[in-house]
């Protein structure tokens, strides 16, 4: 019986202090659950007060079943076997996309590389943030220098058509 005594005498009781009065409001976004059958999403705020926490509704949106931008996929499919059937170099077709895949990974590859060097990254910024500011200097500021790009662009428009 002394040892139950002598454990009993042994324990504190920790009591949290929680201001009572300050009332805070919580910045991290809360996501419900994703749910497929509900057609609303609403996005609650939790507040942090005294006495515990509690979910205040802010905006509540429904999906609507109006279907004014949707995409027929059989009209799409139709397009694309058209104009693959009108090609006459399918296998040109064929070479450069797998040369653009090609050339795709390859950047990758090489831009992963640059990103390990330490101080190349930081260089690389520098040069495209100058590059940027010459850029809107020489064309994008002045208002000649923007027909003069727009001149440009059309000219390159019309060599990348034929139609020059």
């Amino acid at each position: 019986m002394a040892i139950s005594v002598a454990a009993s005498s042994s324990v504190a009781v920790i009591v949290p202090r929680v201001p009572a009065i300050s009332t805070r409001c919580s910045a991290v976004p809360y996501l419900p659950p994703r749910s497929f059958g509900r057609s609303s999403f609403t996005v609650p705020l939790k507040l942090v007060s005294g006495n515990g926490l509690q979910k205040v509704e802010l905006m509540k949106t429904r999906a609507s079943s109006e279907d004014t931008s949707s995409i027929d996929t059989n009209e799409l499919i139709t397009d694309l076997k058209e104009k693959w059937d009108g090609l006459e170099n399918k296998s040109t077709v064929l070479v450069y996309g797998g040369g653009a895949i090609v050339a795709v990974w390859l950047s990758s590859i090489v831009v992963g590389a640059i990103n390990s060097v330490p101080l190349l990254p930081k260089v690389m910024e520098l040069v495209g943030l100058g590059y940027t500011g010459w850029f809107v200097y020489r064309y994008l500021l002045f208002k000649s220098s923007r027909k003069e790009l727009a001149e440009d662009i059309e000219s390159l428009k019309k060599k990348i058509a034929g139609s020059e």
